[in-house]
């Protein structure tokens, strides 16, 4: 239930009076689109996790040691911990939990003693690429096949998507007009 004439049938956030019904139910048929993408990434992520039984940290650590290994940069915990924005103390347990279920590897770094390097396993990262990976080019080549102009659209939307509009608290009731566009 997507759609302002169903859920705002009386304009109260979403001013949708100057457009017409065709640019209406283009605009729900999008919204849709949105929902349905990203209960598919949920719906994948949660499978993922669970057949590899780890948390979405845990696949975030995995997917950082995957791209540190394809660029040939050595994985550290202080660098993982920077990267997933936790605590030092979060990071060990993070890397005991990964090491006792197989899918890390701890070592002496190749150039600093006092450091640890963090390798993915090979099995574990045959099972990222196989999950994560495959879905990742599929869309990789959906968004490929677009023109260069369209590609621009859809950036600009995505990047409109994360950004609020305003300060305005919601629920004071303000209504957002729509301008459809040109």
């Amino acid at each position: 239930m997507l759609d302002p004439r169903v859920i705002d049938p009386h304009q109260e956030l979403v001013d949708y009076s100057s457009m017409n019904e065709a640019e209406i139910a283009q605009v729900t048929r999008v919204l849709v689109g949105i929902r349905r993408w990203r209960e598919s990434e949920e719906a994948l992520s949660f499978k993922s996790r669970n057949h590899m039984r780890l948390n979405e940290t845990d696949m975030k650590a995995l997917r950082f040691l995957v791209v540190s290994q394809n660029q040939n940069v050595v994985a550290t915990p202080g660098a993982l911990a920077e990267h997933l924005s936790i605590s030092s103390a979060a990071t060990t347990k993070l890397l005991d939990r990964l090491t006792a279920g197989d899918h890390i590897e701890r070592s002496p770094h190749p150039t600093d003693r006092r450091a640890l390097m963090i390798t993915i396993t090979k099995r574990t990262h045959e099972q990222v690429r196989d999950s994560v990976g495959r879905t990742h080019a599929l869309r990789f080549d959906a968004v490929a096949r677009l023109t260069g102009a369209e590609r621009e659209v859809v950036i600009r939307f995505l990047n409109d998507l994360c950004q609020p509009r305003d300060e305005t608290d919601v629920s004071a009731g303000v209504t957002v007009p729509v301008t459809p566009s040109e």
